[in-house]
């Protein structure tokens, strides 16, 4: 067999290469990719994508829904940390995730495809893992930087994906397991032993690094990505480290409005005209009522105040905010309704995504979730949803939906 072909194991020269060097990388990305696995099947939940088909982006989902669950509206920072766990931990992997693919290319192109059945489910295992590891970190890095250039909605693309590339990982795991950990065994015992078996090269280069330093670089720079990221959950100067975030190292402003916005009244058509108090009027309907509201007959209405953050799905976030309007329990009563139902919510927006939203009854019924007129003791500016919009605790901050134009209750 030619050394000149990938095929050949005498092709891959490097010394880092070894059994040691995957296992060890493997039992980091289990554990991690456990944690982005429920947390995204969590942050999928969060959406009610029971609520169909207003907020259901995945057809036939079938019995992959199978955990899906009312969310609920306490703790009220619950989507925050979860989104943001899954986001910062998944961008501080991706160093990882790249040393590991490094360190097992060699298994690609190995021959003869399949020596024996259990080496044939090995190998596409290995093959399906790797192409569904890159698809999901690929397309939830280009979700977290709000470029949407894959064709289709990111969620059931993301949805799906998550579900093939976590089924080839336990796969994978199961067959890897025994090796992996007599490899760790081995590791602890005698460092100086020559490393055996494969990925190891027959014809090793010179070392330019030791495996210690190689380590060390892909850990290093897993802590630089986990620290110019984790910085957009958090208010204040620490939001300003978060420089690979695309709503982290700018400065939102002071004053009450001084807060994260992930789309301004501009970039989804908003008219200035049309949100005057003049012209702008809520549409409430029920059950056999409807009524239309100025600014200033919602002014009229009891106010009460609750101090809740924005969470993304792009894994940025405020801390709480003061928030001051009508309780949607109370709209809903107005609309004919004792007990709240489930809200169907339209904005007045023309572009961009979740111009409609579902919130399920359950979170129109607390009393923290409003209605908002104000924010921080002053009305609402334009890019935060004047002149009303919706704030709801651990909701995801797509749902609650800016220049509310129509709220439509009964069951959905």
């Amino acid at each position: 067999m030619s050394e000149r072909l990938p095929t050949s194991p005498a092709f891959w020269r490097s010394p880092l290469r070894g059994p040691r060097l995957t296992s060890l990388l493997g039992v980091v990305l289990l554990a991690g990719i456990t944690v982005l696995f429920v947390t995204g099947l969590v942050s999928y939940a969060a959406y009610n994508p029971n609520l169909s088909p207003v907020n259901d982006k995945t057809p036939d989902k079938g019995l992959l829904g199978f955990y899906l669950f009312a969310w609920p509206t306490d703790p009220p920072w619950l989507y925050r940390l979860n989104q943001g766990v899954h986001v910062t931990l998944g961008v501080a992997l991706i160093p990882i995730l790249l040393a590991k693919l490094w360190s097992v290319v060699p298994k690609l192109f190995e021959l003869p495809p399949a020596r024996s059945l259990g080496h044939a489910l090995e190998r596409l295992s290995l093959l399906v893992l790797v192409a569904s590891a890159l698809f999901e970190f690929v397309t939830g890095v280009l979700n977290v930087q709000l470029d949407y250039v894959f064709p289709g909605s990111f969620y059931p693309l993301h949805f799906y994906g998550a579900w093939v590339f976590f089924a080839a990982f336990v796969a994978h795991t199961a067959l890897k397991t025994p090796t992996v950990l007599r490899n760790i065994r081995r590791a602890r015992g005698d460092e100086k032993e020559k490393e055996k078996g494969e990925l190891v090269s027959p014809r090793p280069d010179q070392p330019s690094v030791s495996r210690r330093g190689a380590l060390g670089l892909v850990g290093g720079s897993s802590l630089f990505l986990l620290v110019t990221t984790v910085g957009q959950n958090f208010d204040g100067p620490l939001r300003r480290t978060a420089l690979l975030a695309p709503h982290g190292g700018s400065d939102p402003g002071s004053g009450p409005g001084g807060f994260q916005i992930n789309k301004t009244a501009a970039a989804v058509g908003i008219r200035a005209g049309e949100t005057s108090d003049e012209a702008w009027r809520l549409v409430v309907e029920g059950r056999h009522r409807a009524v239309r509201l100025s600014r200033a007959d919602l002014d009229q209405l009891p106010l009460y105040s609750a101090a809740l953050p924005i969470a993304c799905v792009e894994g940025w976030s405020t801390g709480d905010q003061w928030w001051r309007g009508v309780r949607l329990r109370d709209l809903a009563e107005l609309a004919g309704y004792e007990q709240a139902p489930d809200l169907f919510v339209e904005s007045l927006q023309r572009r961009g995504a979740f111009r409609r939203a579902a919130l399920r009854d359950n979170q129109v019924s607390d009393p923290r979730s409003l209605l908002a007129l104000y924010v921080n003791g002053e009305p609402l500016t334009p890019d935060h949803g004047y002149p009303a919009r919706i704030i709801v605790p651990a909701a995801p901050g797509v749902l609650n939906t800016k220049w509310v134009a129509r709220l439509t209750f009964g069951d959905l």
